[in-house]
Parts: C-alpha cells; structure tokens; sequence
C-alpha cells in the first residue's frame, strides 16, 4: 500500500506551481545611455574600454619598489628571523594555525569510489644517506708520516703535533658531517697515505 501511495505523491509535489522567486532591485542607471544598455550596464563603449584595460597573461607584472624592497629584505632573513616574522603575522592578522594534513592522511578521506580498482604495494623509500663520519681506525707503521701530513690537512686547526698524537691513538673521528663527496675525498687521501678509513 505505501509503494502505490508513494508515486502518486511524487506527481502531486511535481504538479505544484513554483515559488516566486523576489523582484531584483534595478541596477544604478548610467548617464548617457540608451535604457536597455543602462539595465545591462554594458554597451560598445564600456566593452571595449574593459578590454583595452584588462592585463594580458604575457605581460610581465609591475611591482611597486615598495613591495620589491620588501621581497629584497625578506629574502636576506635567516630562518629564525622568518619564523619570528610568520608567527608575529599570525599574531597581527589573527591567522589561526592550521594543522597540515600528510599526504597519506588526505588520501585516506577522500571517498572510496576515487580509489583506484587495483590497489599497488606501497614500497617504503629507503632514504639515502647525505652525511657521514670520517672515521680513521687503523694505519700502517711504514705509512705513518704520510699520515700525520694528510690528517693535518683535513682536520682544521691541528699542527703537526697533534695530528701525530691523533694518528697514534687510533680509532679516531677525522671529519664528522661531511657531505658524501667530501668523505669521499677524504676516505680515498687516507687510505693512499696508508689509513683504514670507515665513513658511519
């Protein structure tokens, strides 16, 4: 009995008349025009001006010399003074933080049907590691002078008398991080003077 009654009650509400919508109020009128382009606010004239002035996406923009000093001293800020400066902005405009959401925490709320059919195994990316310790830990006896000198130069700030004493008190940290290319280098000129170098 509800099935019939439910058609029926369908074609009632669609049989009813819209509702009015409420009258608009009359756009300003313009001086100098004809009434049915006042009411449309557009003719030849205001057409033609609005498009004469309008940018063109391959014009460069112009930018005041106030805005381009300001980027000039913001661009000179170390990091510190740039979290000071955001934090005292979101202070003086009143901008709440907002949470950022990860990228695998905004995949998981967006609806299902988005899914793909087939889903793929995630690989973890194995992060490469960029900087290292210079480790010397063993040497040879014949080798000993080359090795003093070559630890002397990669080690800032030590005289010959105590790059000796670093050498004869083996395992020792020569350079700690150190850019790969940098560990490198010195691994290869450590091992050639006689070392046994380790890069941690």
């Amino acid at each position: 009995m509800l099935p019939a009654a439910l058609p029926a009650a369908r074609r009632a509400l669609l049989a009813l008349p819209p509702l009015p919508l409420p009258p608009r109020p009359p756009l300003p009128a313009a001086r100098g025009l004809p009434a049915g382009l006042r009411a449309l606010g557009t003719g030849p004239a205001r057409r033609s001006e609005a498009l004469a002035g309008a940018p063109l996406d391959t014009a460069a923009k112009e930018y005041s010399p106030k805005v381009r000093q300001l980027v000039r001293d913001i661009a000179g800020l170390t990091l510190l003074e740039v979290a000071d400066l955001n934090a005292l902005l979101k202070e003086t405009l009143k901008i709440p933080d907002v949470a950022v959401m990860p990228a695998a925490a905004a995949a998981s709320h967006l609806p299902a049907q988005a899914a793909p059919q087939e889903e793929e195994e995630v690989v973890p990316l194995k992060k490469e590691k960029t900087h290292f310790t210079v480790r010397l830990t063993e040497m040879k006896a014949t080798d000993k002078v080359k090795l003093i000198k070559e630890v002397k130069n990669f080690v800032p700030g030590v005289n010959l008398v105590q790059a000796k004493k670093l050498v004869e008190s083996l395992p020792q940290e020569i350079k700690a991080n150190a850019s790969k290319e940098e560990a490198e280098k010195i691994k290869a000129a450590l091992e050639a003077a006689g070392g046994t170098v380790v890069l941690e």
